[in-house]
């Protein structure tokens, strides 16, 4: 049975956020809330947890596609490689906000994303992600519920969500209604930027 933690955005209480973090730390996975669609997400240095996610979306985990979620860029360079300087304007422009930037991954990675050529970095708009990320120490590995059902896609109720997902994670993260649009997906891995996926985040930012 999962945990169910209702969380105001505006003003997250830290006793919450630290009871949230003792499940991440203990290999616990949980669905939280992001400035777009809500997210499941674990510690990114828990291998057991990661497996526990690759197996939930039925893939390989050195072949799974998952976001870092980061406080900041100020450690993204224990990520990914050099970039330069016109691309950091632009995640600096951009971040926080809903984009996932693919850039190239770093020698450093953790053990379990060794092999990946490129990783996708967010840095969510909301205050209860970021909280979650800033009292962790480091990013969680992140990738969006989607619903099975086409018309909804993502399911948007806190509710619906802990009703559904409530034998497969640890804890759900009540931070009221979600978003039913993902993130804008850009890759930033070779020369020229390609858009993967046009989602929330606006592309005139660009």
């Amino acid at each position: 049975m999962a945990e169910f933690i209702k969380i105001y955005e505006e003003n997250p209480n830290p006793k919450e956020i630290k009871k949230i973090v003792d499940v991440l730390k203990r290999g616990g996975l949980i669905i939280y809330p992001t400035d777009t669609v809500y997210g499941l997400g674990c510690d990114i240095t828990n291998n057991k947890a990661l497996e526990r996610i690759a197996r939930i979306k039925n893939v390989k985990l050195e072949k799974a596609n998952f976001s870092f979620i980061c406080y900041d860029l100020s450690n993204l360079s224990d990520y990914v490689k050099q970039i330069d300087t016109s691309t950091f304007k632009i995640l600096k422009r951009a971040l926080p906000g809903p984009y996932t930037f693919i850039l190239p991954g770093a020698k450093t990675l953790p053990s379990a994303f060794k092999k990946k050529k490129t990783v996708g970095i967010r840095v969510p708009d909301n205050r209860i992600a970021l909280e979650i990320v800033k009292a962790l120490g480091n990013p969680i590995v992140s990738t969006s519920i989607r619903d099975e059902d086409e018309v909804l896609e993502y399911t948007t109720d806190p509710e619906l969500i802990h009703e559904k997902w409530d034998n497969l994670v640890d804890l759900v993260v009540d931070g009221g209604y979600g978003d039913n649009l993902a993130s804008t997906v850009i890759d930033f891995s070779e020369d020229q930027p390609v858009i993967v996926r046009e989602g929330k985040g606006s592309l005139e930012i660009f």
